[in-house]
């Protein structure tokens, strides 16, 4: 069965962990049941984009990224590598800041939860890079398989015991609506916390990677297509569940007047009062679980990008013009195990600010993925002559990428320059404004 769907619970285990934890709880405390629809549209976004870049990928016989580069030319291509240094610092310092909210949760060692926060973070670096660098693809994917099970089982439960307001519940999953939520700054959040929960649900960048994992379970040939759309559909419910789920958790809460680094803890108390203690005991290791995996996978899957990246660099400018290599990544090589120490080590720079503003910061501007991945797919598989007339976007695939585009660009667009300014200031690319 792991043969089957391992690739995606690989998308599922990597998604879910600080974006729809961390996120769906902040969003969830702050906005309610009303944004429930945002989790489902994230998802069968994301769903579509995959399923995009998996047909293009059978179809060719490249990755994404190696058509990227191969054929939309230099602007991309660098374009690219400069987003995916920048998501990668993002993604990185959140996945550590959300370990180790989980882990100061479960073993509180430390009287200062930011301290707790930090030393749990860089233990869980290290951790995710230890398994990565002795394991096998074989023993990481089952590792996540078992994981996958015991957060979905976990969270999803701790949200059933909640019995939230079923009318409220529906109309939050069904009927749009964006509610107004000022911050301590007089700024309305509404709409920027909403898009960080689209952009959160299911991951971000990582999701190119399932190309990556398809290759290590040798799917080629655009007859694997259905397997993997049976593999994706089976990742975007369980990614949806969850998200849905910690909205659900989160609901009622008063986050704003507690530490961002005590968010689990003061999650795991409310639901003390409600569930006992066994409950709250099972929603501490599923939320520890869904952030360590989301981690691992983050950790695993990345350094596939720039490794996948120099490769096809190095191969366009000695022959632009000769076929891409359909061969797995070495992930015994310089370029995949230097990325690794990056990720492990270059974030640890921002585990000093504050675990929300990181977060929501990284969320908004991991969302830019949809748009711009929206972007590619329409160009790379419009065409006939390069993935057959077969395999060309139907209709309804080109109405959703466009309504994608046009999502995020109308409402989006302001927030997310905003977020990637932010972004860029905490990074210390820029100075920051008054």
């Amino acid at each position: 069965m792991i043969g089957v769907i391992g690739p995606g619970l690989l998308i599922a285990a990597t998604g879910v962990g600080a974006g729809d934890l961390a996120t769906g709880a902040f969003t969830g405390s702050k906005l309610g049941l009303a944004v429930l629809w945002a989790v489902l549209l994230g998802a069968f976004i994301k769903f579509v984009l995959t399923e995009g870049l998996t047909r293009y990928q059978l179809a060719t016989g490249q990755t994404l990224l190696e058509g990227i580069i191969l054929r939309l030319g230099a602007v991309a291509k660098w374009g690219f590598l400069v987003y995916l240094l920048v998501w990668t610092f993002g993604v990185g310092a959140s996945l550590m800041s959300a370990c180790g909210v989980a882990g100061h949760a479960l073993a509180p060692v430390f009287d200062d939860p930011e301290t707790g926060k930090v030393v749990w973070a860089i233990v869980h670096s290290l951790a995710g890079m230890t398994l990565v660098l002795i394991g096998s693809f074989r023993v990481f994917e089952r590792l996540i398989s078992i994981m996958v099970g015991l957060m979905f089982i976990a969270v999803v439960i701790t949200a059933v015991q909640l019995r939230p307001d079923l009318t409220g519940f529906l109309h939050g999953l069904f009927v749009p609506s964006i509610p107004e939520y000022t911050d301590a700054n007089g700024r309305d959040q509404g709409l920027a916390w909403t898009l960080a929960l689209m952009g959160g649900v299911g991951g971000t960048l990582t999701i190119v990677c399932y190309g990556y994992w398809i290759r290590e379970e040798n799917r080629q040939g655009i007859e694997s297509l259905k397997l993997c759309r049976l593999d994706l559909m089976t990742a975007y419910l369980v990614t949806a569940a969850f998200g849905v789920a910690m909205v659900v958790i989160a609901a009622g809460s008063d986050l704003d007047g507690r530490p961002s680094a005590m968010l689990i803890v003061s999650l795991a108390d409310r639901l003390g009062q409600t569930t006992g203690q066994v409950g709250q005991i099972v929603f501490l290791v599923g939320a520890w679980a869904a952030v360590f995996t989301s981690l691992l996978g983050v950790w695993q899957s990345a350094p596939y990008l720039f490794a996948d990246f120099w490769s096809v660099h190095r191969q366009s400018k000695n022959d632009p013009a000769a076929p891409s290599p359909a061969a797995a990544i070495d992930r015994r090589g310089w370029r995949y195990r230097g990325f690794l120490l990056f990720i492990t080590f270059a974030p640890m720079l921002a585990l000093g600010h504050d675990f929300e503003v990181v977060q929501m910061l990284y969320a908004i501007f991991g969302a830019l993925v949809m748009p711009l991945l929206a972007l590619v797919l329409l160009l790379l598989n419009g065409r006939a002559k390069w993935v057959g007339r077969a395999h060309r976007n139907r209709w309804w695939t080109v109405l959703v990428l466009l309504a994608t585009i046009g999502f995020f660009l109308y409402l989006g667009g302001p927030k997310l320059a905003d977020a990637s300014i932010r972004l860029l200031e905490l990074i210390g690319l820029i100075q920051p404004t008054s």
